[in-house]
């Protein structure tokens, strides 16, 4: 099983939000890995190849070292030094990305793996090339996906925004975890919160609700026991 990884804008904690998920998918004995869909803003890149910065947050937080499809590129096929967006990023570094590197690289993580979750990188629609933007590649690989949204200002509106264009491609929305970090607010949060869980309610019943909240090397998200299915 592969499950997409998306966030409501960028910064808002897909990286945190994926390996806590991983470590707490292990936690039942459940065979995961994680997979960066495409790095931008890497420190130092050798023909493309690096190792992905949000992978290694994501061992971190797994609290397993890096493996051997960390090492040779299978689980961030792409790193780009720019950070931008990866249509732009590659082309800053002179390099084509092939989104089919892409898919093998899930196709042998899933030879080796019950889930795989794959992060992305930004929100739904930036543009992974010219000519492919991301919610178009993962409506075209059919995964469920798994929203981050959190409380501050706004994200009320770029949540329902990125649950329609979600909609729009046929496409399942597994989970939208609410990341308490930027809960500078109470009342916006709890009003943030409470909207969210009614919405889900109303009109996406079978989405699971998740709360990410400050993270500790003891700390598992509460999964539902169908979670995976």
């Amino acid at each position: 099983m592969v499950i997409f990884i998306s966030g409501i804008d960028t910064d808002i904690g897909k990286t945190i939000a994926t390996g806590m998920l991983a470590r707490s998918l292990m936690a039942q004995n459940i065979s995961v890995m994680t997979q960066k869909l495409v790095q931008t803003g890497v420190a130092t890149v050798n023909g493309g190849k690096a190792v992905s910065e949000d992978i290694l947050t994501h061992r971190e937080l797994m609290q397993i070292p890096l493996n051997d499809f960390d090492i040779d590129g299978t689980t961030c096929p792409y790193c780009f030094s720019k950070p931008a967006s990866p249509h732009l990023a590659s082309a800053m570094d002179n390099a084509i990305l092939n989104v089919d590197d892409i898919t093998q690289a899930t196709k042998k993580l899933q030879n080796h793996f019950d889930v795989v979750l794959l992060e992305g990188a930004g929100g739904l629609l930036v543009p992974i090339t010219e000519d492919c933007l991301t919610l178009d590649y993962i409506a075209e690989q059919g995964y469920p996906v798994i929203l981050v949204t959190s409380g501050r200002l706004g994200s009320i509106n770029h949540t329902l925004l990125s649950i329609e264009a979600i909609q729009s491609r046929g496409l399942k929305l597994h989970s939208l975890i609410y990341n308490t970090i930027h809960d500078d607010d109470a009342d916006i949060s709890q009003s943030t919160q409470e909207f969210l869980q009614s919405y889900l309610k109303n009109h996406i019943p079978d989405c699971h609700w998740l709360v990410l909240n400050q993270v500790d090397d003891n700390t598992l998200l509460e999964l539902p026991a169908n979670f995976i299915e």
